[in-house]
């Protein structure tokens, strides 16, 4: 056998394909109007920007390595223990540890078709097989996650609501998936978008970590708190799985402008409420737009729409990404994601959202 002349990952590592970000910069001259990364168009509450800068003068100090403010902020506003919750560098990090935790070489993770890219890589890079259903109409299918299931299966992500296509499953669809899982699978329930949702049989799954052993919420403040720049994210999990996550998470993974910065968004409820009203009007709007251009729209229920384009020699969505980018407008290519006929546009500013209308009827020649 061959020495390697240098230190190699060790298998499946280099087969991950990378998280590729939406696009920041478009072609063209002009103003830019970005609306590939499902950014709130307010910006960050301003309670939340002077807790975040009233730390810069104590930077030489470590952070509080358990993020306490900030888990008893949560635990305020949501009606729980800070004790069953963890704090992460996003909530990408906290999928990662609950990867990491749960699933090992010769494991198996289930996910939907269409669903985070951050769930395969996770799932990989702990040395499991992947597991990806189908999904019916672009939604989660419960009953194809659950045929899926085997005595290797370790973990199901549903992101609900899902991205890139907006959907949800009701919340008596959620507790029938956890009746059919095996009781050492883990559930983990990522509600990213879920302060977005306005549905009556719609829930983010609190109700459902509180009363099992096998199930986690993931959330996030990088949405509708706007502090996407501070990477911050939660879960809410049994004692048991927090207490996992404790011992495997870097001591100081959030910094102090972060913990500082989120506990003053969380409680800034009317800042937050605003944000809901945005998109409440927007949403809909936008999507009436859309479909009297001729274009597919998927029903969301998040900040963002699922933009369909027709098979049509130059009008196909790759055709309106270079259109859209050369006037200013940057939405998500879905290629990735295993739409390459679809673009993803982020529900922005009201100047932002007609500019998008208005660049789309000039390439469709409405």
């Amino acid at each position: 056998m061959t020495a390697s002349i240098r230190p190699e990952p060790r298998a499946g590592v280099m087969s991950i394909a990378p998280y590729v970000p939406g696009k920041s910069k478009a072609t063209g001259g002009g103003k830019l109007y970005k609306l590939s990364s499902n950014e709130t168009p307010l910006g960050a509450s301003p309670r939340a920007i002077a807790a975040y800068k009233a730390c810069a003068d104590h930077l030489e100090l470590y952070p509080d390595g358990t993020s306490t403010a900030l888990r008893e902020a949560i635990a305020g506003q949501f009606g729980l223990s800070p004790d069953r919750i963890v704090c992460g560098a996003g909530s990408d990090e906290i999928l990662n540890l609950l990867t990491h935790a749960y699933v090992g070489p010769g494991d198996e993770g289930i996910f939907t078709a269409h669903g985070f890219l951050v769930y395969k890589i996770a799932i990989t890079a702990a040395g499991g097989t992947p597991v990806v259903v189908p999904e019916t109409n672009l939604t989660t299918d419960v009953d194809a996650i659950l045929a899926a299931v085997t005595p290797r299966t370790r973990i199901v992500f549903v992101a609900n609501p899902n991205n890139p296509t907006g959907t949800y499953i009701p919340f008596d669809e959620v507790r029938r998936l956890h009746a059919g899982l095996p009781a050492n699978v883990l559930l983990v329930l990522d509600a990213a978008y879920a302060e977005y949702v306005r549905r009556n049989d719609y829930e983010s799954g609190i109700e459902l970590v509180a009363t099992s052993q096998n199930v986690v919420m993931t959330r996030t403040f990088s949405k509708i708190y706007g502090l996407a720049n501070l990477r911050i994210g939660w879960c809410y999990a049994p004692d048991h799985v927090c207490d996992a996550l404790n011992r495997i998470r870097g001591p100081f993974n959030l910094g102090g402008p972060s913990i500082a910065a989120g506990v003053a968004a969380i409680q800034d409820r009317e800042f937050t409420e605003s944000a809901v009203a945005h998109n409440e009007a927007w949403l809909p709007r936008v999507t009436a737009a859309l479909a009297a251009l001729g274009l597919v729209v998927t029903p969301s229920v998040g900040n963002f729409i699922l933009i369909h384009f027709p098979d049509v020699d130059g009008k196909r969505a790759p055709d309106a990404d270079a259109f859209l980018s050369a006037n200013g407008v940057v939405l998500r290519r879905m290629d990735a994601y295993g739409l390459p006929g679809a673009l993803r546009m982020t529900i922005g500013s009201a100047e932002a959202n007609e500019a998008t209308i208005a660049a789309l009827a000039a390439f469709l020649k409405v």
